[in-house]
């Protein structure tokens, strides 16, 4: 057998060096504090008979048979991406593979050479994949500082007025839990001839009735574009970019990773369907009981007395911040041991000195759960 490279050796020893090694692991059946199936869709019976409805009126029932161009289109896509329009109050929308295919394929095709990119610190990879295989600058600014914002836009702007100038922001961030002003940010984009783009990947099905942050606090005039995916509280896999219909068609023609790939097959297509009926029709109660679940984690913090290792967040993701990759991972031995599903986040995923715990909450997990899994979490701090 050939020999392994050697630069590619010493990094994979550099890792292991920092107990930063990644794994790929078993679902073991713990208690899921760690999923990113938010209001139990994933493991939702329902949604497979409402599938089978959509699935019945496309003959093709295996493989899309090619890209979305050519042979892949097929009916259920365009109900589906008209349903998206009505349900995220949107003028298009336009299906992907996957949030990162949405992503890669927008921030790399539509800011242009010369244009202008200021993005949050903390956005995700498939947003700084994107921006590094296209031509604009880019900037990031501060986490959720308009005002550090207001200074790199003062500081870059073309002073000819010829770049077109795209900020990029989450409606809620996966590593944190945590919410920008996005009203603050619609209004100053709006004031100073900025696009908006926002990732609603954690935000999609929870705020909004069953829609989105952008939706509930009425900003979609003001958004240029919304980046929805559908593989957390959906319980599905795929994502929709959401614009005007000229973005769309812009999309159509030069987003590449849409133009040079296979599309979704119809029983995918089909759960996306039946996922969506079913959260406009029943949601509403599994997104109280998610809510209600969010407001007792939050209490609990208080009442165990240790709130203040945790990330602010009004969201379903929780964060108790334990520095070092060698410190926070024995603590999610433990809770795993005592049967809950806590995973650690380790740099280089964060920053060093930002490793964490993070929980994510659920419409399905019991408040005896969450009050069992923090009084672990408590007994590890004495």
């Amino acid at each position: 057998m050939e020999k392994f490279p050697k630069k590619l050796l010493r990094k994979l020893s550099e890792r292991m060096a920092k107990d930063a090694m990644r794994n790929l692991l078993s679902v073991d059946g713990l208690v899921d504090f760690s999923s990113n199936d938010y209001l139990g869709f994933a493991r939702n019976e329902n949604l497979s008979k409402q599938a089978s409805i959509f699935l019945e009126k496309d003959s093709q029932k295996n493989g899309a048979t090619g890209s979305r161009l050519l042979t892949g289109n097929h009916d259920l896509y365009v109900e589906l991406e008209d349903f998206l329009t009505m349900h995220h109050k949107s003028e298009s929308a336009l299906v992907f593979n996957s949030g990162y295919d949405a992503n890669v394929g927008f921030f790399s095709s539509v800011p242009q050479r010369g244009d202008i990119i200021f993005y949050d610190e903390l956005v995700h990879a498939s947003i700084r994949d994107g921006i590094q295989m296209g031509h604009a600058k880019n900037y990031k600014f501060e986490h959720n500082s308009i005002d550090d914002l207001r200074r790199h836009i003062e500081r870059s702007r073309n002073r000819d007025g010829k770049s077109e100038i795209y900020i990029a922001t989450e409606s809620v961030f996966s590593m944190d839990g945590d919410s920008p002003d996005l009203v603050g940010l619609a209004n100053f984009c709006t004031e100073n001839g900025c696009h908006l783009i926002v990732d609603e990947a954690h935000a999609t099905g929870i705020f909004g009735e069953g829609r989105d942050l952008t939706c509930q606090l009425g900003l979609e005039k003001q958004v240029f574009a919304r980046i929805i995916t559908f593989g957390k509280a959906l319980g599905c896999h795929g994502a929709a970019i959401l614009g005007s219909d000229t973005l769309k068609s812009y999309l159509v023609n030069f987003a590449r990773s849409l133009i040079y790939t296979t599309a979704l097959p119809p029983h995918s297509v089909a759960i996306l369907l039946g996922s969506y009926h079913y959260l406009r029709d029943f949601g509403e109660e599994q997104c109280k009981l998610l809510q209600q679940h969010i407001n007792y984690f939050k209490i609990k913090l208080e009442q165990l007395g240790i709130a203040d290792i945790f990330i602010e967040s009004n969201s379903a993701i929780q964060c108790a911040i334990i520095p070092g990759n060698a410190t926070v991972k024995p603590i999610a031995s433990k809770l795993q041991q005592e049967g809950f599903d806590v995973r650690p986040i380790l740099s280089p995923t964060v920053k060093e000195g930002e490793e964490r715990l993070r929980f994510c909450l659920h419409a399905f997990n019991t408040t005896k759960e969450i009050s069992q899994v923090l009084k672990l979490l408590k007994s590890e701090f004495k």
